[in-house]
């Protein structure tokens, strides 16, 4: 009997250390980082093409108080509901005693400073895919903005997803930098995936989820139920989508639909920020959308 309780004890331990091991969070380090001047007006694009404000800035902030990334937003899920922190560049409440590293770290990995996993809720696995370059100018333009301190809120989860280490084999599963689009040799083609894909992350909302939370590479766009139970995103894909390329950039600039009728809901948000792109980055988001496989409704 003996003996037996200490194998078992023994393949518990086994078990916990190989878990702790598998889900050890990733790092990026400073040796590891480019040689690169950041530029603060280039992130400014970045940030733009983000959305950026339309999460982190407070709930009803307008005009210049929209650069106050204080956070609060409420996002609902199936496994709880999280809110938007503060990512204003306040010492403190914010992200103003991060270095370089752990900005790249935590937009490319999904990690804390302090080591811990964050929620996916934040889209590190579109972010997984930005450039160093990019993200070095965004942290840099992140610098620029008003510091709040205002503290962020925790999250409304129940067990076990109060568990976030276990969000380390999450990532392992669906965390993964390779492009959706694989093999496009037309620059503009290039540049709309790397928007759609990467700092826009559009996929986050247009692609439906699996049990776990994961996105469905084989309904990639193909829309699917709203998380916060109204209503249902949009499918995207030529099979949903019969919109020509003019009109999608249209849509991306004005807000109005081919039907005159005008955006909605969250998209309302999307447009505030894709109208502020250039015209080339709205008409490389069009091409790219005209070139994704069609998806059947509910695929």
């Amino acid at each position: 009997m003996r003996r037996t309780i200490a194998v078992l004890a023994g393949l518990a331990v086994l078990g916990a250390a190989g878990f702790w091991w598998l889900t050890r969070p990733a790092r990026v380090s400073a040796a590891a980082l480019p040689a690169h001047q950041a530029d603060a007006e280039a992130g400014r694009l970045v940030f733009t093409a983000g959305g950026c404000t339309s999460c982190h800035a407070a709930p009803g902030a307008e005009g210049d108080a929209r650069l106050v990334l204080s956070g609060g937003l409420r996002l609902d899920s199936d496994f709880g509901t999280f809110l938007a922190p503060n990512i204003s560049p306040h010492p403190e409440a914010g992200i103003g005693g991060w270095t370089e590293a752990q900005f790249v770290t935590a937009m490319r990995h999904g990690t804390a400073p302090d080591g811990r996993h964050y929620y996916p809720a934040f889209p590190y696995t579109s972010y997984a895919r930005m450039t160093d370059a990019d993200l070095l100018d965004l942290f840099a333009y992140l610098r620029t903005l008003p510091p709040s301190n205002v503290a962020s809120q925790p999250h409304e989860l129940a067990f076990p997803f109060t568990v976030s280490r276990g969000i380390g084999l999450w990532k392992m599963l669906y965390l993964d930098p390779a492009p959706v689009l694989a093999d496009l040799a037309d620059p503009q083609l290039e540049r709309g995936r790397y928007l759609v894909e990467g700092p826009g992350h559009c996929g986050e909302c247009h692609t439906p989820r699996n049990a776990l939370g994961g996105l469905r590479r084989d309904a990639w766009l193909a829309g699917g139920p709203n998380p916060d139970g109204k209503g249902r995103i949009p499918n995207l894909t030529p099979a949903g989508l019969d919109w020509s390329a003019g009109d999608i950039a249209y849509y991306l600039e004005s807000g109005f639909t081919p039907e005159f009728d005008s955006a909605g809901g969250a998209m309302v948000e999307v447009i505030r920020n894709t109208a502020l792109l250039p015209a080339e980055d709205r008409a490389a988001i069009a091409a790219y959308l005209k070139a994704v496989p069609p998806v059947a409704p509910d695929g």
